[in-house]
């Protein structure tokens, strides 16, 4: 008998949801697809604007959050034709990194940020910025298709003059899909809702806010629905929307996710136990 058996799993990311989907029914569970997280498009003429802005006046700093976006900001320069330009000037900006992948594009370019995090998480980034003054600093922020109003937030407390930079964007999912979901939490329909991306977990309780069902949700996560996290950045959003009990693996990977839901469900316990922020 898998450790899922008898267990509905709500899978709320939509790329690789099969994927998933198979490993959870691997383990004896039941899936429920509930994508939360709209189509992905790149919008060139906005963000060619700032490309261009950003290279004719760099910043003072320049702080890349993710390795999709980073990437994604390189191949825009470089279909504009402002690749060689573009690197000129991120030369010349002091750069921080959040994550392994963000690090390993700039290296390939044979860039060393100047702060990077110790964890992966917004967290360990703001931890690392934090001997720097900041005051008055102009801080260019790429965001991957989710506006970081705590990491912008924080920054302009410190003094800096923020620009945020979204390379890609993302529009809510078609249809009552998430409706459904946050109707599914809060009966207890579900046993435990899986989130691959922050934008994920910020459509779910962003909608369970517009339903003024926010705090019956947050009281499902706490009992009787498990809120499940690929990783530390992700089950960090989940946190920030005042969900305290949030299961996620070391290592950021699906597969480890559903090793940790197995673990849990298996041994019976009240209280996740894989990671920690």
């Amino acid at each position: 008998m898998g450790r899922l058996e008898g267990k509905i799993i709500a899978v709320t990311g939509p790329r690789k949801a099969d994927e998933l989907s198979r490993m959870i029914n691997k383990f004896g569970g039941e899936t429920v697809l509930r994508p939360a997280q709209g189509t992905v498009f790149l919008d060139d003429s906005f963000i060619e604007d700032q490309l261009r802005a950003l290279i004719d006046q760099p910043a003072d700093w320049l702080i890349l959050t993710t390795g999709v976006g980073t990437e994604a900001l390189l191949q825009t320069a470089e279909k504009l034709g402002l690749a060689e330009s573009f690197l000129g000037a991120l030369k010349s900006m002091k750069l921080g990194a959040r994550g392994y992948k963000t690090v390993n594009v700039l290296r390939k370019l044979g860039l060393t940020p100047e702060v990077r995090d110790d964890d992966g998480t917004t967290r360990g980034l703001l931890r690392a910025l934090e001997s720097y003054d900041l005051l008055g600093s102009r801080v260019a922020l790429q965001l991957y298709g989710d506006p970081a109003p705590r990491l912008t937030g924080v920054l302009a407390e410190r003094g800096a003059v923020c620009e945020e930079l979204l390379p890609y964007r993302h529009i809510p999912p078609e249809g009552d899909v998430v409706e459904r979901l946050i109707d599914e939490i809060v009966t207890g329909k579900v046993d435990a809702v899986t989130m691959t991306s922050t934008v994920q977990v910020r459509y779910v309780m962003g909608c369970a806010a517009r339903m003024g069902q926010l705090e019956a949700v947050r009281d499902a996560f706490a009992s009787r629905v498990l809120a499940v996290a690929v990783g530390k950045v992700t089950a960090e959003a989940v946190y920030e929307e005042g969900v305290e009990r949030v299961l996620f693996p070391e290592e950021e990977r699906m597969g480890s996710m559903v090793v940790a839901m197995s673990k849990f469900f298996g041994g019976g316990s009240d209280e996740p136990d894989s990671g920690s922020i």
